[in-house]
């Protein structure tokens, strides 16, 4: 009988949450649950890429949620399309087992231009003025038009910021039940984003980050209807923990840091702005790491950010050139220095010294234009619609290494798939591909 596969993947899911979600453990109460080791950087690009590659950074070239472009002297932050991963992906492994088999994918990061025959990922249009028109990639093209009549634009003011709400993941739900009705996909990769948001700011147990568990929870019953009667033969759903977020009480700012060192030079425009033509070193910090790009890959100025960093309250790893290849991050992509914070720690991308020289940007959400991630984005006061500059506000984070339980999700299926008590997200990809042989 013919398979069908559903690879639910959750940022933020603990094996304790399932206590608050009946109907996700319902989902999958007929088949087996593994522990998830999640590969550093444990945040949402690599982590997509290990899974759907079976592959580390140093392979699949992913070494963070954004790039900076040597040559260009300029951060892409979020935008980067599927060719930026090096290596083949599920969907390009099945086609090449069987050019029969379909795959969809449904909101990964990086999918925009990938192999997959099905695919949905917003992609609004960008005007000259800094306004945005809504719109969604879809593959094929004219399937965005059905989605807008029946479920109207993707919100994608939901998705990320200090509105996102369970909004956002009930239309990926609905649109990619819509898609299984009908395309039938034998695969499916759904990215569930919901729980990310509370869980990082106010932290994983606070009151707000349980709330989302039952918000999440309450779609699930609708999206295993609607599969089901999409398709004749049996489901087997996959449900991965993308990463876990932990609480955090500390915050690092690299940037200062290199800056004081007389490393990080800025420029003047309407603020002070980070200037990448003339600082010989400067961190693009992605949740709890940072990669610092040293000119020229200058040995001297390597050494001294090294030894800057060797004790700074916060971090817990500075790796140096060859030392990267102890989590699989040697790739060029990367910084000539990669700083990982202790768990309970993150890093924040402020470079100025005085709020009053911040740079326009940061008192938006744009996640854009700032060269690093910004999660106090998610405190904006909304009536002036101002972003605070309190880095401290951030209650949760990840992405660094995991050395205990707390950092570990679950990998749980609703069938008997022979898994090991213990699995990585580099597994996924074989896991998946292998029910297909």
């Amino acid at each position: 009988m013919k398979k069908i596969v559903v690879l639910l993947t959750i940022p933020g899911l603990r094996q304790k949450d399932l206590s608050l979600m009946p109907h996700l453990t319902s989902l999958v109460s007929g088949g087996q649950k593994a522990t998830m080791t999640n590969s550093f950087p444990a945040v949402t690009w690599p982590a997509q890429a290990n899974m759907l590659t079976g592959k580390l950074p140093a392979e699949h070239g992913v070494t963070g949620n954004g790039f900076f472009w040597r040559d260009e002297k300029k951060v892409e932050m979020w935008t980067a399309w599927n060719e930026k991963i090096q290596q083949p992906q599920i969907w390009d492994i099945l086609h090449q087992r069987d050019s029969s088999i379909k795959s969809a994918a449904w909101f990964p990061m990086l999918s925009k231009g990938c192999g997959a025959d099905f695919v949905c990922m917003p992609a609004p249009i960008h005007r000259p003025d800094g306004s945005e028109d809504l719109w969604c990639y879809t593959k094929p093209q004219e399937f965005y038009g059905e989605l807008l009549k029946d479920y109207g634009h993707f919100p994608l003011q939901h998705f990320w910021g200090p509105i996102a709400n369970i909004k956002s993941t009930k239309w990926i739900l609905d649109s990619a039940g819509a898609a299984a009705e009908k395309f039938q996909p034998d695969f499916s990769y759904i990215y569930l984003p919901h729980l990310d948001y509370a869980a990082q700011k106010m932290g994983p147990g606070s009151d707000l980050a349980l709330s989302a568990l039952a918000e999440l929870d309450g779609l699930i019953d609708g999206m295993r209807t609607q599969f089901e009667s999409a398709y004749d033969s049996p489901i087997c759903w996959m449900v991965v923990s993308e990463y876990v977020i932990t609480e955090v009480d500390h915050v690092c700012y690299p940037n200062r840091l290199l800056r004081d060192a007389g490393l990080l030079k800025v420029s003047e425009n309407d603020g002070e702005h980070l200037d990448f033509e003339n600082s010989d070193a400067w961190a693009l910090v992605d949740h709890q790491f940072s990669h610092v790009y040293v000119r020229n890959a200058d040995a001297e100025v390597i050494q001294t950010v090294q030894r800057l960093f060797a004790n700074q309250q916060g971090i817990q790893e500075c790796l140096v050139m060859d030392q990267r290849s102890k989590y699989a991050m040697e790739h060029q992509r990367s910084g000539e220095v990669i700083l990982i914070s202790q768990p309970n720690s993150w890093q924040a991308y402020y470079w100025w010294l005085d709020d009053a020289r911040a740079p326009e940007f940061a008192r938006t959400v744009d996640i854009h234009r700032k060269p690093g991630y910004d999660p106090v984005e998610l405190h904006i006061d909304m009536p002036s619609k101002s972003t605070p500059l309190d880095a401290t506000l951030v209650k949760g984070s990840h992405g660094a290494p995991v050395t205990c339980s707390d950092q570990r999700g679950l990998l749980m299926t609703s069938m008997d798939l022979d898994l090991q008590p213990e699995i990585r997200d580099v597994e996924i990809c074989d896991l998946v591909t292998s029910q297909f042989s």
